[in-house]
């Protein structure tokens, strides 16, 4: 073989082994990439994959339609959870689920002991059974039944025990529209915002608050409008279904939100609360109070926030109503630290009454307080108040959460009086004593058993201060045991 011929082949074959490594080249990543599409897509599809809905507090808020998978019915009893009555369409079933929760409390001194109260030890019980109906995607028909009972409570109030009773029956309607989502609901229903300060669903103490409402919202990209009147439902112990309400007591609100620098929380409202006979310390009859309220919540960088403001005015039985409220809560967590602490502190301050006698009411009404806001040993109330509270939380595993805190407590004025929950004034305190209400001191822990059942104990110390032992109070300690099971 001459050079020049050896000089070819050797050029041809050095031609041919690069040919095949660019193929082999070409193929190692063209097998790549569809690896990775396919494990992008097999992620992607796992995302996308039906998932069981979660307990909610609002019962009616769960989607149980993803059942229809029959691989999802893993639970005892998921043939009830979902039953289909349509062949052709999913989205057409009902659905059956009950709460139970059993609050153990002991209060050494309900009201400070005012009145002759002495230690109170009971158990406080809720049970509830609902049945919700979905008809094709747009409607639904939500009907819950509650029962709650105060074994040996020595007074039983409104909020403690309710026989059996209709808590919610609606009709609602949703719709997906190109510019937004249209919702309504017609019948006896719950609400609540923002940290449930001043309307809530008051789930704290045993008989949750519901109204006898027409509600509408529209939702249209990162805002919301509201609006609804409503009748606040009375509560009665004395037979079963004997709750109701009527037009002498009567909440209608116009509310909106919107998602502004991100995902952070602003949103204002305009509600109308009026009452025809309604009783405070300097002034009673008609009540018409309007409510302006506008609140701004967010994280950012560990930090969180709630700010929310509220001013009412009106007139209450011929006096002019002046009254106010201011409540902030501000919160650091240290995400990479054990535990995950929070540290945070709450500020509330409400006003009072600074001058009986005139021709003006100043005490704040906190409307559908929670009764939870400051601690489940109720001991004071959102009105005349000045509230400091430094916290700390700490989880020191995924199911359980440690919380400890110091409430600081004076009146906005001295001149009106203390407030216990959820809106009583204490006797023998208005115009009397100094500003100084107490401190307490609160530690919780909650712990989640399952997804279905959740256990708490809190325990609270209340010192109680000058204006207060000399109207006959005196320190209080309560202490809660409670277990909840929803299915």
């Amino acid at each position: 073989m001459t050079a020049r011929r050896a000089h070819w082949v050797w050029s041809r074959m050095s031609t041919l082994e690069a040919v095949l490594r660019v193929r082999g080249f070409l193929l190692l990543a063209t097998t790549a990439i569809v690896c990775v599409t396919s494990a992008a897509a097999f992620a992607d599809d796992q995302a996308k994959k039906p998932k069981r809905p979660a307990i909610n507090t609002n019962r009616w808020q769960e989607d149980w339609s993803v059942l229809a998978d029959p691989a999802l019915r893993t639970q005892p009893l998921d043939t009830l959870k979902y039953v289909p009555l349509s062949a052709t369409d999913p989205d057409t079933y009902v659905s059956f689920g009950a709460n139970i929760r059993e609050r153990f409390e002991s209060n050494s001194a309900a009201g400070f002991g005012i009145g002759g109260v002495q230690r109170d030890n009971y158990l406080i019980q809720r049970a509830q059974f609902h049945i919700d109906l979905h008809l094709f995607k747009d409607w639904q028909v939500f009907t819950q039944f509650e029962d709650d009972r105060a074994f040996d409570k020595k007074s039983v109030g409104s909020a403690d025990a309710d026989q059996l009773d209709l808590r919610l029956a609606f009709l609602a309607y949703s719709h997906d529209f190109d510019a937004g989502t249209f919702k309504a609901r017609v019948g006896r229903q719950d609400f609540a915002f923002d940290l449930q300060r001043f309307v809530s669903s008051r789930d704290g103490p045993n008989v949750r608050q519901s109204f006898d409402a027409v509600w509408a919202d529209w939702e249209t990209g990162s805002t919301r409008f509201i609006g609804f009147v409503s009748q606040p439902v009375q509560y009665r112990n004395a037979d079963p279904f004997d709750d109701t309400s009527k037009g002498d007591f009567r909440f209608s609100m116009l509310r909106v939100e919107r998602l502004v620098l991100g995902k952070n929380e602003l949103s204002a409202y305009y509600s109308l609360y009026q009452r025809d006979n309604a009783h405070y310390l300097d002034g009673g009859g008609e009540e018409n109070r309007h409510i302006l309220d506008a609140r701004f919540a967010g994280t950012s960088n560990g930090f969180d926030w709630d700010a929310e403001t509220m001013g009412q005015f009106g007139e209450v039985g011929g006096k002019d109503i002046r009254a106010w409220a201011l409540g902030v809560r501000a919160g650091y967590t240290f995400e990479d630290v054990s535990w995950t602490p929070r540290i945070a502190l709450q500020f509330d301050m409400a006003s009072g009454d600074h001058h009986r006698g005139d021709n003006t009411v100043g005490t704040f009404n906190p409307l559908f307080p929670n009764g939870y806001y400051f601690s489940l040993a109720g001991y004071t109330g959102y009105a005349n108040i000045i509230h400091l509270k430094p916290a700390i939380v700490v989880k020191p595993t995924d199911n359980l959460t440690v919380t400890g805190a110091v409430g600081l407590q004076w009146r906005q004025t001295t001149a009106d009086a203390i407030y216990v929950q959820p809106n009583q004034p204490l006797a023998g305190t208005a115009g009397r004593g100094g500003a100084w209400t107490g401190a307490y001191g609160q530690i919780r822990l909650d712990y989640k058993f399952t997804p279905n059942l959740t256990g708490a104990v809190e325990a609270v110390h209340f010192e109680v201060g000058d204006a207060i032992r000399r109207a006959g109070g005196r320190d209080g300690n309560y202490v809660g045991a409670q277990l909840s099971l929803a299915w």
